[in-house]
């Protein structure tokens, strides 16, 4: 990491201590005990980070994200230790909203072997529309019953 990407990190964590309501900037305000000692890390990690000497190790900022607002993602991607591509958010990952899956899909996520694909697809619509496999179409059965009752 270089001096000025350390430099930009410690300003944005001093930020969002200072916005969290440690005083961080006077000699016995406490702000970076108090940190410490909430976040459970040692003080000197704290003071490193502020005086610019050194980054914070992975456990320290899995500590310390909470207290601040941010998420562990935020604090590696902002430190330079990782680019948000390396460390995608869910979202990124899930199918367009109008997407929607099939039962072979399912299957597939479900690690059912192509052999067995048909079979697996039969038997689930069994259970998801029992009269189709009788010939019965679901408004017919639907108003044999009304009927009935």
């Amino acid at each position: 990491m270089s001096t000025q990407g350390l430099d930009e990190f410690a300003g944005w964590v001093e930020g969002l201590m200072r916005a969290r309501g440690y005083d961080i900037d006077s000699p016995r305000g406490g702000g970076k005990s108090r940190i410490a000692d909430e976040a459970g890390v040692h003080r000197a990690a704290v003071t490193r980070l502020l005086q610019r000497q050194s980054m914070p190790d992975l456990e320290t900022m899995r500590r310390i994200a909470p207290l601040l607002g941010v998420s562990v993602r935020d604090m590696l991607i902002r430190s330079g230790r990782v680019t948000p591509e390396e460390l995608p958010i869910a979202a990124d990952l899930l199918p367009p909203n109008d997407w929607q899956p099939t039962m072979e899909d399912f299957a597939r996520w479900l690690g059912v072997p192509d052999e067995r694909m048909d079979v697996f697809v039969k038997v689930v619509h069994q259970f998801l529309d029992p009269e189709a496999e009788g010939g019965e179409s679901r408004p017919a059965a639907e108003s044999r019953r009304a009927a009935q009752d």
